[in-house]
């Protein structure tokens, strides 16, 4: 970031912080449940939040990680390792979907439904309930503010009911995800070294949980590696509570894998420390994303 652009940023109190999607979108409810004064700026990608971030375009950007229904955001694990962006915080949203049309319409009037692949997965059992037309968009608000625009009779958008009258759309249909403690995680993203600032603008509630870490390793080729990999944490009483291997695509060959791992623990604590020793010597590869203040759970 020049000097020019950081004076700038330093004389306007609000925190440019980067989401994907539109006004209303689950990413923007994140972007203000985590910073306590931001402007949110919205973009048109996950790419994009990550090199706006990168460039200095704004402060800090966040994109969603895992769904507790549909599993990881396998697009931002990728973008988060070839980017080597921190993780500086995290922050989970309630996921509560509605069906939104213009005024007007009803249930029984409804042909055609719009919205992201993993919303229309969240909502599938009340979608199959009725011979309707199902189509993707890019964002859950997006297809709401395009049915709106377009003002597109027989047609509604699965997104949050707070969406409804940013755009002028009725609730037709509330509640219709599957089960009642769907949650999204998103991982708040800074420039490396800013990690601190960007908590420092985040509400006192959001920065208040017990460390976590989150880390990529590969293992050697060996009988047993992944087995004493883990042990390194095992043997210090640290919990591992996720794990889960990605393509290595820079390795150059086929079948190679990195293990994404997320820990209760921080580098700076003595057994942690060492259990992240013992791990390098056993892999080929250790790369901290970030250690960051655990989400609450509401």
């Amino acid at each position: 970031m020049s000097a020019s652009s950081t004076d700038s940023a330093a004389a306007d109190p609000r925190l440019r912080v980067a989401y994907t999607g539109e006004p209303g979108a689950f990413a923007e409810e994140a972007v203000l449940r985590f910073f306590a004064a931001p402007e949110a700026v919205p973009l048109s990608s996950f790419h994009a939040v990550f090199e706006a971030v990168r460039d200095g375009a704004v402060a800090a950007g966040v994109v969603p990680v895992e769904s507790s229904l549909l599993g990881t955001i396998r697009e931002n694990l990728d973008l988060l390792w070839s980017f080597d962006l921190p993780i500086a915080g995290e922050i989970t949203v309630p996921v509560r979907l509605a069906l939104l049309a213009l005024p007007g319409e009803r249930l029984d009037t409804i042909e055609r439904v719009y919205s992201i692949s993993a919303a229309l997965a969240q909502a599938d059992e009340f979608l199959r309930s009725r011979p309707w037309a199902v189509q993707t968009a890019y964002n859950t608000a997006g297809a709401a503010k395009g049915i709106a625009e377009r003002r597109q009779r027989r047609a509604a958008a699965v997104a949050s009911a707070r969406v409804a009258p940013l755009y002028g759309l009725d609730v037709i249909a509330d509640d219709i995800q599957t089960g009642e403690h769907n949650r999204t995680r998103f991982a708040v993203l800074a420039r490396r070294g800013e990690e601190a600032a960007a908590r420092a603008a985040a509400r006192p509630d959001a920065v208040a949980g017990s460390a976590r870490t989150s880390l990529v390793f590969a293992v050697r080729h060996v009988p047993g590696s992944l087995y004493r990999s883990l042990g390194a944490f095992a043997t210090r009483g640290i919990n591992l509570w996720r794990l889960e291997s990605r393509p290595w695509t820079e390795r150059g060959s086929r079948w190679e894998y990195l293990f994404w791992a997320d820990l209760d623990g921080d580098p700076a604590e003595p057994d942690c420390a060492e259990a992240l020793a013992a791990l390098a010597g056993e892999t080929e590869l250790v790369r901290v994303l970030g250690t960051y203040p655990r989400a609450a759970e509401e």
